[in-house]
């Protein structure tokens, strides 16, 4: 038996895992304060209602992990929460009061390439509306993004663009309906690779040297400038898209976020499902390639999923907790640094100790006792290999004579506490 982990899954120590539960706790936190509720999805789903809106060829199939139950019906690990999000409401909209706000951090599972940022075993962190259309709930999600961000202690850039808009200027151009979704796909990488890259791209695809010169210029211009050049177009989709646009700006202007959110008429989002506006999150100072969040609205897919002759307006963002995790782990604050506030050293008083450590967690403190016998002196080692910053050394004097001294191994520093005072050792330890 060779013991590993399956290619594209991982172990965390519990360094790095305390890092993961900060960052979870930040964002729950955050979701909690702009009325967010959460739920949890589950992990199996049946095959055909995860590949049910897909065609054959599509990607995504070949990375669903599949396998059967003993009655041989046919299953599949879910692959992102989006689709079990469309289930829970299809299931449950009958409970759920309109609009729907929900938050899940949960994992996921793709059977595709293993590469940098990407795994195959792996935790989403999504936040959806269901019920609300229009730029005001979009608003309040890139406000969202900027305050999780800020409590993490992560400067940002939030891009934003209009998925209505890209497809008008596209169609404006004239080419073939069909290869609107592709000339789109090559748009979101113009910014990434050289100009005549970009060019033999499109030409490979049958563009004329006219379309492509086209697109080129309108993908070049500012929001203010394609405002003024199509002010007067006949294009459905391009003037919606500059509505769209330009309520959200004002929104954005009104939040004051002007110098955080970022007009980039090139930003697509990869998934085709995307309707209206999109968002991606980037970490201000280039200390970590590509974006670390990112979102949009979709309002067909739920209505299309459910199918009961209602419309289910949907909206929603995600973060990169890998991402985020990597901007974190070398902060001064995480570096090797115990979870553990007191640690107890009994010296013949197991029942003791065991009662003094209960009493400090109850007053709030993260206590945990020498339970192997060490002598003292290898303890204290321990303590100071782990950076515990209190000890005590519980004997049979100390609880003779009612009183014990705690000792701050930082700075030196010996207190005593009475037992039946333990309510005042709040006077030396910091929490």
């Amino acid at each position: 038996m060779i013991i590993q982990n399956v290619k594209g899954g991982y172990d965390f120590l519990p360094k790095e895992q305390r890092i993961r539960n900060y960052i979870n706790d930040i964002l729950r936190e955050t979701f909690l304060e702009y009325g967010y509720m959460p739920i949890e999805t589950s992990i199996l789903c049946y095959y055909d209602m995860l590949a049910g809106k897909y065609d054959a060829e599509n990607d995504i199939l070949k990375e669903i992990y599949k396998l059967t139950d003993q009655g041989g019906r046919k299953l599949g690990l879910r692959y992102d929460l989006t689709v079990p999000f469309a289930k829970f409401i299809a299931l449950n909209k009958n409970e759920l009061k309109m609009p729907f706000k929900r938050y899940e951090i949960s994992k996921v599972f793709r059977d595709g390439p293993v590469k940098v940022g990407r795994d195959r075993e792996f935790t989403q962190c999504d936040v959806d509306v269901v019920g609300i259309g229009g730029q005001l709930i979009e608003a309040e999600l890139l406000s969202l993004y900027y305050k999780a961000f800020t409590k993490l202690g992560i400067e940002i850039k939030i891009k934003y663009n209009s998925r209505n808009l890209m497809r008008g200027l596209v169609s404006n151009t004239g080419i073939n309906p069909d290869l609107i979704g592709a000339v789109i796909t090559i748009i979101d990488k113009k910014d990434k690779i050289t100009k005549d890259e970009f060019e033999q791209y499109l030409a490979d695809i049958g563009l004329t040297k006219e379309a492509i010169n086209s697109l080129e210029e309108d993908f070049s211009l500012d929001l203010a400038s394609l405002t003024k050049k199509y002010e007067s177009t006949s294009n459905a989709e391009i003037k919606q898209g500059l509505t769209e646009l330009k309520e959200l700006r004002d929104y954005i202007e009104a939040i004051e976020l002007k110098d955080v959110c970022i007009f980039d008429s090139t930003l697509a989002r990869g998934q085709d499902y995307y309707t209206g506006n999109v968002f991606e999150v980037y970490e201000k100072n280039g200390k970590l390639k590509g974006s670390i969040g990112g979102g949009g609205r979709y309002d067909q897919m739920i209505t299309e999923f459910i199918d009961d002759g209602e419309i289910y307006p949907a909206v929603g963002v995600s973060f990169g907790l890998t991402s985020i995790f990597e901007l974190l782990k070398d902060k001064e604050e995480f570096k090797e640094k115990s979870n553990i506030e007191v640690y107890i050293i009994p010296i013949n008083t197991p029942k003791e100790s065991l009662k003094l450590a209960n009493g400090l967690r109850d007053l709030g403190y993260i206590v945990d006792i020498e339970m192997n016998d060490r002598k003292v002196k290898k303890s204290l080692d321990f303590a100071n290999k782990e950076n515990i910053p209190y000890v005590i050394i519980l004997g049979e004097d100390e609880i003779k004579n009612n009183k014990f001294k705690i000792k701050n191994m930082l700075i030196k520093e010996e207190y005593e506490i009475a037992l039946n005072d333990l309510s005042s050792v709040k006077e030396y330890l910091k929490k």
